[in-house]
């Protein structure tokens, strides 16, 4: 599971960060001083959790869980037991007092381990199958046949993605880390972190977007380089 940590305090941070280095199934992508800087970073790159502390300068630990993505888990680490209510709201995983104890961050991983999990297995219920040619996605209780060639796009809304072809859409359940990682890198481009692209039918482009018959797709920033490498450097 990719994580990071969210705390004001260098030496908390730290202290996480030995605990995080003695489970395997943790890679920790990067630590943070404040709020702010750990929304930019979750905003363009997948996280699956975050150790986040609650009383901190600027936006606090709940107010930032607010705007955490859904399948993003959240294990709060505090020194104030007392917002331990309050972490019911945003549907933490578990609340840990500082200074944190090894075992109870272990139940609290394992607790984090198994949630997550189940959230893949479901998320994989949604593309039941995916061969060279073609996925089959569920909506509506029926699992639609989705040639890849005919996708024009992806793109996520919350809890949800819309597959867009030309004279159809089908929406299903489940995030856009999941059905990126299945789509076939040669054939899709991640463009922003609400799109998925299919190379193929990209018309044109310039430098901040991508047009694909009638729709206008903006490049984001931190896939920008990348985009232009493929296509420009390669001639793709």
């Amino acid at each position: 599971m990719k994580c990071i940590i969210v705390d004001d305090e260098p030496i908390a941070r730290e202290g996480i960060r030995l605990l995080i280095e003695e489970i395997p199934q943790l890679e920790l992508l990067k630590n943070f001083n404040n709020a702010e800087e750990a929304s930019v970073f979750i905003n363009n790159t997948a996280v699956d959790l975050i150790f986040l502390d609650i009383n901190m300068p600027g936006i606090n630990g709940i107010e930032f869980a607010h705007s955490i993505p859904k399948q993003t888990l959240i294990i709060f680490t505090t020194a104030y037991s007392q917002y331990a209510l309050d972490s019911y709201d945003v549907d933490a995983i578990d609340y840990l007092v500082k200074p944190i104890d090894s075992v109870k961050f272990r139940k609290a991983i394992n607790k984090a381990i198994i949630y997550h999990t189940l959230l893949i297995n479901e998320e994989k219920k949604s593309l039941e199958t995916i061969e060279d040619e073609y996925i089959f996605v569920k909506s509506d209780r029926k699992y639609f046949k989705i040639n890849l060639e005919d996708i024009l796009f992806v793109e996520g809304l919350k809890d949800y993605v819309i597959v867009q072809m030309e004279d159809q859409r089908i929406i299903t359940r489940m995030s856009m880390k999941a059905i990126y990682e299945l789509l076939p890198s040669h054939i899709f481009f991640r463009i922003n972190k609400s799109y998925i692209v299919n190379k193929k039918h990209i018309n044109s482009f310039d430098n901040n977007d991508v047009f694909i018959k009638h729709y206008e797709i903006a490049i984001g920033n931190s896939y920008r380089d990348e985009f232009f490498q493929m296509f420009v450097n390669k001639k793709v």
